[in-house]
């Protein structure tokens, strides 16, 4: 078993492209197309456990957060999709997306909001 070192990659046709074969051999897929930009899990838009591109929370209401990102998107036109983290029947909706942040609500099976373990992933193109 080889080790690779290093501390940067670069496209050798275009420096933020990197395309990788996928299993089976015969699709490829952009490296850069198919990490997460940005990720946050939180009980709140307060209490953050841990996050990635996140500059910070605000808690907009019950059940109703958004979050800054430290590096802006390119455009809002990137997937946003939440979850919770609970033991009981909840879920997260997206409720907006800018270039520089992104909201979400969290509710019950009913139509009531609750301040719920939560975790958002974020693909896209940073700007």
């Amino acid at each position: 078993m080889s080790t690779l070192l290093l501390n940067t990659l670069t496209g050798k046709t275009s420096a933020g492209s990197i395309v990788v074969t996928g299993e089976g051999g015969s699709n490829t897929t952009n490296l850069q197309q198919g990490i997460a930009k940005s990720w946050v899990l939180g009980t709140n838009a307060a209490a953050l456990t841990d996050s990635f591109n996140v500059s910070g929370g605000t808690d907009n209401s019950t059940g109703d957060y958004s979050y800054a990102v430290s590096t802006s998107f390119s455009s809002a036109n990137y997937s946003a999709p939440s979850v919770c983290a609970e033991d009981d029947v909840r879920f997260g909706m997206n409720k907006g997306r800018a270039t520089g942040s992104y909201r979400h609500c969290y509710r019950d099976h009913g139509s009531t909001l609750q301040d719920v373990a939560n975790a958002v992933v974020v693909h896209g193109d940073l700007a």
